[in-house]
């Protein structure tokens, strides 16, 4: 088994303390603070260990304070409604007696519907060239900030191609619209909820960097502040969270220190799988 997914997993196994309660701990690394993803992720966890025969179909969020890595974090569920047809979850998490999270998943049971409809995935290249290998023969690769060629490195969790490379030394992408390939490092068990968890915690990567791309920066350039302030996510049909997935972006305003992300997730056959939505708080330092 590989560490990349006994990694994963354990982030996402929660030990359950009483009823309704369950304990999260954070991987070692050198942040200061919580990954947003990764809360998202075992908050989700603890609303799908109360809830049989029915998946998650959404999810609306809050950041409210910034997590302390060094702390396990409490998942509190609080069983809102049980129906004929939707189940609803309401989790909080909390460090230092201070909740710093708010989640409200809803879940369904499947059913048939005349109605079946999905907007279509866009052309971009494949995840195979965009390949560790296939970069390294870019004029730009030299050029590249380190961090952002941490993404080729076989340790992480999550594997992450960007499709638009050349953002990253200044690139202007003039709709806004930016796209990168995904998909967890290692193979998952076949477990649904798991997947979804796993595609959740994921959805929160780089989300952001929306908001800027159209100015040809990033938020890895040193002189951007960022955070997280909202997450949503509706989960459409069934997927892999281990298979190449497309994640869409796209950044209709921004304004105020704020900035409104969307997201589209597609498998690689073109099936819409999922959509985010995500406000920020997104600044320059002074």
């Amino acid at each position: 088994m590989s560490k990349s997914l006994v990694d994963l997993l354990a982030i996402l196994d929660l030990e359950r303390i009483e009823v309704n309660l369950y304990r999260g701990n954070s991987p070692s690394s050198s942040l200061q603070r919580v990954f947003g993803g990764q809360v998202i992720g075992q908050a989700m966890v603890a609303a799908c260990h109360t809830v049989e025969g029915r998946l998650p179909h959404s999810l609306h969020s809050y950041f409210i304070q910034t997590g302390d890595p060094e702390v396990p974090i409490i998942y509190q569920v609080e069983r809102l409604r049980d129906g004929k047809s939707y189940s609803t979850r309401s989790v909080t998490a909390i460090q230092h007696g201070s909740t710093i999270f708010s989640i409200m998943v809803s879940f369904h049971a499947r059913e048939r519907s005349t109605f079946d409809h999905q907007d279509k995935m866009p052309d971009v290249v494949t995840p195979e060239k965009l390949s560790a290998e296939e970069l390294s023969k870019q004029p730009m690769f030299p050029e590249l900030p380190e961090r952002i060629r941490r993404y080729y490195e076989p340790d992480r969790l999550i594997e992450l191609r960007p499709v638009e490379i050349g953002r990253y030394v200044g690139q202007k992408i003039d709709d806004g619209r930016i796209h990168m390939w995904i998909k967890t490092a290692a193979k998952l068990p076949n477990d649904p909820a798991l997947h979804m968890c796993a595609l959740a915690y994921a959805s929160d990567l780089s989300l952001l960097d929306a908001v800027v791309a159209r100015y040809g920066r990033t938020l890895f350039d040193g002189r951007m502040i960022s955070a997280s302030l909202d997450h949503a996510m509706w989960f459409h049909r069934p997927f892999r969270a281990d298979d190449w997935l497309l994640y869409s972006k796209d950044s209709p305003s921004a304004q105020g220190g704020r900035g409104l992300t969307r997201g589209l997730i597609f498998k690689r056959d073109g099936t819409l799988v999922a959509s985010v939505a995500q406000e920020g708080s997104v600044r320059e330092r002074r």
